[in-house]
């Protein structure tokens, strides 16, 4: 069960982080999802939902904040429950019911769809609940099937607990200015080293470092730099920091840094057992942050989840390199924590040759290749449209004998190439 509690308006930054604080004397587990809203997770802790809003409320009466509660199984319920009537708790198995009188906006759509969705006579969430989902994903792209479950009350978004550390930092202001790249890079060491030193004196190791840049314009840059493993060695971090730092222009002089460390874990340096073969974090790190500041966008993964429709299989999250399970037999090979998983690449949808025996694909392509496994069929049935007729497929992964996996399916008297698998 989570609890939500939500703020009317954005309140000051100060005051938000008081009172999640005070939050954590209800559930040590708090998701601050933005200023002005956030969930607690009751799951183990004694009492009723009533009784938990009382004691948050009791605790939260001194921040003067007009707040309200709700309690759901998911983050939509609770949520909903709030704004419906706070206080109010959504009883498991009435999410859909609860939440179709609200309007649209609910879910942070964007307001052209909302137009959009508008002409077509969707205004309220149990209109969106009630639209046959493929089509309707087909016409309004992936985020859709997000939409069109939240609607029906199915909420698949993760709780991520509110980090508690330390605050460390280091700054360097001063009345001059640095114009070269040497004068940055020795004040970054020298930040660096006091926050190494900080974090050997509390026992901690830093999983992340956040990085301010003053300009002489009086501008603020910041950037956010991920380390692969958690470190308090000033070299390592210095070469992440760099890499991150590399291509970027700024259009002023530079007249104070700040580093702060984040993210901060218990222990000191982490270090493998025989791990002579395992490949370098440190370097992975700093090749991620140097792919990152060429790019200008995150480096990303992709994962799988169960569903049934194929576009909803799969979705994107940061990338963190894989860690090794450490083995001491000599004979042993260190293996991934984790299986790795084919990653379907969908492609564009072109129309391929397949002969059938036995029911099955056993050649496709021209000129033909002979399937050596074949999995499947999956049926796949979207309902009719306005203006679209319904459609119903049956969908096969099939590895050829050149080696290469694909995702193919049968819709009517052809066949159709949907995807590889990478």
């Amino acid at each position: 069960m989570l609890l939500c509690v939500s703020l009317k308006g954005v309140p000051s930054p100060v005051a938000w982080e008081e009172l999640l604080d005070a939050l954590d004397a209800v559930s040590p587990l708090v998701d601050d999802v933005r200023a002005g809203l956030a969930f607690l997770d009751m799951r183990g802790i004694a009492g009723t939902p009533l009784h938990w809003m009382a004691q948050a409320r009791a605790i939260a009466a001194p921040f003067c904040l007009p707040l309200r509660m709700g309690a759901g199984d998911t983050k939509i319920a609770a949520r909903a429950a709030a704004q419906s009537d706070d206080g109010g708790v959504c009883v498991p198995g009435c999410e859909r019911t609860l939440l179709a009188p609200f309007a649209l906006s609910f879910l942070d759509i964007d307001p052209k769809i909302v137009d959009r969705l508008r002409v077509l006579g969707i205004e309220r969430l149990g209109d969106l609940a009630s639209l046959p989902h493929g089509p309707f994903v087909r016409r309004f792209g992936p985020e859709a099937a997000r939409w069109h479950a939240l609607a029906q009350g199915v909420d698949r978004t993760p709780f991520v607990p509110r980090a508690h550390a330390v605050a460390i930092e280091a700054s360097m202001y001063g009345e001059g200015r640095a114009e070269d790249e040497a004068q940055v890079i020795f004040a970054l060491r020298m930040l660096l080293s006091r926050i190494a030193a900080d974090l050997e004196r509390c026992g901690k190791r830093a999983g992340a470092l956040t990085l301010d840049v003053e300009l002489e314009d009086a501008q603020t840059q910041r950037f956010n730099v991920p380390l692969a493993s958690s470190t308090a060695q000033e070299r390592a971090m210095l070469d992440v920091v760099r890499a991150k730092l590399e291509g970027v222009t700024f259009p002023a002089a530079i007249v104070g840094l700040r580093v702060r460390a984040a993210e901060l874990e218990e222990g000191g340096e982490a270090l493998g057992l025989l791990s002579g073969d395992d490949f370098d974090p440190q370097t992975v790190a700093v090749t991620i942050a140097r792919i990152e500041a060429a790019l200008g966008e995150t480096v990303r993964q992709a994962s799988t989840c169960n569903a049934h429709v194929l576009e909803e299989r799969f979705a994107y999250e940061r990338y963190e390199p894989p860690k090794r399970t450490l083995m001491l037999d000599d004979d042993a090979t260190p293996a991934f924590d984790r299986d790795i998983v084919p990653q379907l690449r969908l492609l564009t949808v072109a129309e391929i040759p397949v002969r059938v025996r036995g029911g099955e694909p056993a050649f496709v392509g021209d000129p033909p290749q002979a399937v050596l496994e074949c999995a499947g069929p999956w049926r796949i049935e979207l309902e009719r449209w306005p203006g679209v007729d319904a459609v119903a497929r049956d969908e096969y992964d099939v590895l050829l004998a050149d080696g290469d996996l694909y995702r193919i399916y049968h819709q009517g008297a052809h066949w159709y190439l949907r995807g590889a698998y990478d």
